[in-house]
This record gives structure tokens, C-alpha cells and sequence, in this order.
């Protein structure tokens, strides 16, 4: 059962995260074990491999990432809690991986993974999308994701920060910020990590984990897998069960993994996708999943005979020629690897759907009805409803920080009323999607559209469709992502489309070694 006080889970966490320690743990702690595998940068499947030749346990893999959290994460601030069962986890890995044949188990079995914090998980963590008004709630059972990745055998390692109610509380709060565990911080440049799984995108690329889970609403995966030089996957919405998450809105809330190869990324998906009885959208989604899973589609020329549209729309760069550059280079390299680019193309309505406010307006009413329901399927909770939300963090201003950042968006959410604007809105999302990027990539018969980070995530967002982003490269220390982006079920094309250009380009690097200001 969670902690049902505001302090008295967080005083052991404290002590083990709020270490104030000034250096990166590469300069103190051994990243190689004794029989010689080196664990930082680890895919998924040297870590298998590893566990098969008896150079490294499950249990030698969570105390690394352990000392890893203890040394970096005062600074970094990617995770939030630590799952005091993960070394039992562990050695319960170790014990099944003795007891089966070679090849047998699942390809995460054994394998630490970080979840977002708005997942829930029915064990000693709280749930409290890093809120305190949510700290000592009781949820009912695992989030849908979670039930999966426990029948496949990983370890569930931690909850990973995130920025407050996954972004939904206030324009004014900093990206990465929560009242329970502070701003995370991009280990590249020390300053902002963006979007709201701020945390699972940070630890990932810092070495406190090798793999994670992250949600996005709007670029909430690909804005911070991009900005920390990771692999993120946006599913298509329903494609994952969003059962036991809390929520912002059922009509793009999707949850995906953020890890640092496509690989990695493409067996965690692989892993949690799939129908949920406790969320409807995964019964209709199910009609894009593979045969087979999704590890089939990681071939190097997975660019070949595909079309790629540029919509030069989002490459607006302003001064800035060397990223430009880059990213012309990026296209160039497509083209090598036999893909067809479809260039200067256009979104016809595209001015129409920046002016427009139907995301706004949808995400305002889905906000307050969704999370409402979450809350009142909780076993025990401080809070019933958004507007106890509201009222608690009125009554606690030095908690959450209320001064400083408001509550602005909840505010707004709470006075919705009616269904009326709602559907309008949802019905102008849809109208705009299919008669803007729909149509094109129909009309251009595209595969999969090619941008950088940019407004495109929202264009993703609003149609519920997928997307993935890959490093893209590095402007003055910091990273930048690529992302392809495609309709509805099209993840086995463009996980083919990215595992080809990561192998071509292999850009992705660790955060350098610094001084840690605490």
C-alpha cells in the first residue's frame, strides 16, 4: 500500500536522492563488471546477452543504476521515487533465468525499467503525477502498461519525474517542473529537458536506466526524447492501453516508450501493446497490430522504396544555418539509403489549424470529466475530483508552489460545462485532420512525413497519430531529434524507417562528464 502521509515515504527517498554529490558517477563509479561487459549505453540485447554469458545479473544491474540515481539524480531530478521491491524483482529475474532454457523468457524479462509517475502501480510507490495533493492515494490495480511489462519479467525500477500533471496545471510552470520532486534538467546543457515526461527522457539518456515509459498528449514524447538525445515513440492512441493513467484527455493521450535505440524501443512497445478490457480505444486499435510484434520491422534498409514527404513548413530555423545544414544532410542521407523524398509539400489547411482552438477547447472538458473519473476509482485518495485538486493546492501554496506557477489551466477545465462545445470541438479536430494531413499523405501516397522538432508534434497530437523521433545531431552541446510521423498503424513502417536512418547516421552520444552544481 502507498504512504498515506504527505512525508513519510519521501523521507527515505530524500536521503537516498537529495545526496548532494558534485560529480557525474562515470568519474567514481565502475561501469564495467568484474567478468568485463560494460553496462552504461547497454541496448536491451547486450544486457540479454550479458545475462546468458554469466557476465551480469539482474540484481548487479538494479545496484547500478541504484548508485547511478544516488550520484546524479540530486541534480538531474529524472527520477521521482525508487520501488524499494526492485532488488527482490531482481533476484526473482535471476532465479527464473537459471530455472529456463536460453532464449525462453521474454526479451525484457530482467530487464529495470522506469515508468512515469501519472502510471500507476499497484505496490509500495505512490501515483501522483507529481503532484502532493495525489501523495498516499491507493489505486485499484496496475496501470494496463504495467500488467504487461510485469508478465514479461521486468523490473519495475522507479517512478521517473515529470512536469506536474503531465504539463495540465499551468502555462507559467517550468517544463520538467513538479512540486514533489522539483525541475529536471537536461544532462547535455543543465537547462530545461521539455515536455512533460521530462524524467523518463533524462534518465534514459543520463545511464539511471536503459529503458523507460513516458505518455504524451501533445509532444509530451517526442519534444523531450528529442531535446535529450533519445529514441521516443508516440503510438497511435489506443494502440496502448491507457487504463490506470492519469489523464488530460482520451482523445490523444497515448502511452509510448522512451529509450536510447529504436530497438530498445521498438521490444517495449512490443511488450505493452495491446487490448486492455479496462480501456475501450485498445479494442479498436487492435487491427494495427503485427503478426509477430514489432522487433521484425528493425531492418538497416528499412528506408529502401519508401516515400518520405518534407513539409518544409516546419523547418523554419529562422538564422540558424547549422541546423539547417544538418538536416539537409539528414535528407540527403534518406535518399542514399533508397528512399524517395517528396519535397516542398503542403498542409492546405494548415494555417487554419494553427489558428484553430479545438485542441484547447477539447482538452479543457476531456480534463475535467476524465479526471474526475480516474479520482473517484481510487481505493483512498486525498483528492475526489478537480476541484479538491484545486482546493488543496490553494491550501498548501508552499507545496506546490502555487505562487509561483498558479493552476491556470485547471481553473479553465473546472468551469466547462455542457458537452456541446465539446463535440463541436472534436468533430473540428477531426475535420481538419483528414482534410490536412490525412489527404496528404493519401494524395502523395506517402509512407511517413520527415521533420525536426517542431509544431508537427501537435499536427501528430490532434489525429492520434503516431510518430517516432530519433538524435538528430547536436547545436552547441545540445541535442535535437528527427521525427517521422505517420497515419494511424503505421508504427511497423516508420520503426522500419527510423532503425535504418539511426544505423546510418549513429549520431546519439552520452552526456559529457561534468561538475554537478547541487
Amino acid at each position: 500500500m502507498a504512504c498515506n502521509t504527505v512525508g513519510c515515504f519521501s523521507l527515505f527517498f530524500q536521503f537516498i536522492l537529495l545526496i548532494p554529490l558534485v560529480i557525474f558517477s562515470s568519474l567514481f563509479l565502475p561501469t564495467t563488471t568484474a567478468k568485463g561487459f560494460s553496462i552504461e549505453e547497454a541496448t536491451v540485447y547486450d544486457l540479454q546477452l550479458a545475462f546468458r554469458r554469466n557476465q551480469l545479473t539482474s540484481r548487479q544491474l538494479v545496484e547500478f543504476y541504484h548508485k547511478q540515481i544516488q550520484t546524479q539524480n540530486p541534480v538531474l531530478r529524472g527520477v521521482l521515487e525508487l520501488n524499494p521491491d526492485a532488488l527482490a524483482q531482481a533476484d526473482k529475474a535471476d532465479h527464473e533465468r537459471k530455472a529456463n532454457a536460453p532464449g525462453t523468457l521474454p526479451a525484457l524479462h530482467g530487464i529495470p525499467i522506469l515508468v512515469k509517475d501519472n502510471i500507476a502501480t499497484k505496490d509500495k510507490m505512490n501515483t501522483t503525477a507529481g503532484s502532493f495533493a495525489l501523495l498516499g492515494s491507493v489505486v485499484p490495480r496496475d496501470a494496463g502498461v504495467v500488467t504487461r511489462l510485469r508478465e514479461a519479467g521486468a523490473i519495475i525500477l522507479g517512478k521517473a519525474t515529470l512536469s506536474e500533471w503531465s504539463h495540465y496545471r499551468s502555462n507559467d510552470a517550468p517544463s520538467g517542473w513538479n512540486g514533489r520532486g522539483g525541475e529536471g534538467k537536461n544532462p547535455y546543457t543543465m537547462d530545461g529537458p521539455c515536455g512533460s515526461s521530462s524524467g523518463s527522457a533524462i534518465s534514459v539518456a543520463a545511464n539511471l536506466v536503459a529503458v523507460s515509459l513516458g505518455s504524451e498528449t501533445d509532444g509530451s514524447i517526442l519534444c523531450p526524447s528529442g531535446s535529450n538525445s533519445v529514441v521516443g515513440i508516440k503510438p497511435t492512441v489506443g494502440l496502448t492501453s491507457r487504463a490506470g493513467v492519469v489523464p488530460i484527455t482520451p482523445l490523444q493521450d497515448t502511452v509510448g516508450p522512451i529509450c536510447r535505440t529504436v530497438s530498445d524501443a521498438a521490444l517495449v512497445l512490443e511488450t505493452i501493446a495491446g487490448i486492455d478490457v479496462n480501456d475501450k480505444a485498445t479494442i479498436k486499435a487492435s487491427k494495427y497490430l503485427p503478426r509477430g510484434g514489432y522487433a521484425q520491422f528493425l531492418k538497416k534498409d528499412g528506408l529502401r522504396g519508401k516515400r518520405l514527404g518534407v513539409v518544409r513548413t516546419f523547418y523554419g530555423f529562422g538564422n540558424d544555418t547549422f541546423m539547417h545544414d544538418t538536416f539537409e544532410l539528414h535528407l540527403k542521407t534518406i535518399r542514399q539509403k533508397g528512399a524517395v523524398l517528396v519535397d516542398n509539400l503542403e498542409i492546405n489547411n494548415i494555417q487554419e489549424i494553427f489558428n484553430d482552438q479545438s485542441e484547447d477547447i477539447a482538452m479543457a472538458y476531456e480534463f475535467k470529466l476524465s479526471l474526475n473519473a480516474y479520482l473517484g476509482d481510487l481505493v483512498a485518495s486525498p483528492v475526489r475530483s478537480l476541484a479538491d485538486v484545486i482546493a488543496f493546492n490553494k491550501k498548501h501554496p508552499k507545496l506546490e508552489k502555487l505562487k509561483e506557477y498558479g493552476q491556470d489551466l485547471m481553473l479553465i477545465a473546472q468551469k466547462t460545462n455542457g458537452v456541446r462545445e465539446l463535440k463541436e470541438a472534436v468533430l473540428n479536430m477531426a475535420r481538419l485532420s483528414h482534410n490536412g494531413f490525412e489527404k496528404l499523405m493519401i494524395t502523395k501516397k506517402l509512407d511517413a512525413v520527415v521533420v525536426p522538432i517542431s509544431f508537427f508534434v501537435s499536427i501528430l497530437a490532434r489525429g492520434g497519430y503516431p510518430g517516432v523521433t530519433v538524435p538528430a545531431g547536436y547545436e552547441k552541446g545540445a541535442p535535437f531529434g528527427i521525427i517521422f510521423g505517420g497515419l494511424k498503424g503505421s508504427e511497423p513502417k516508420l520503426i522500419e524507417i527510423a532503425y535504418s536512418f539511426e544505423q546510418a547516421t549513429l549520431i546519439r552520444k552520452p552526456p559529457p562528464l561534468r561538475k554537478l552544481k547541487v
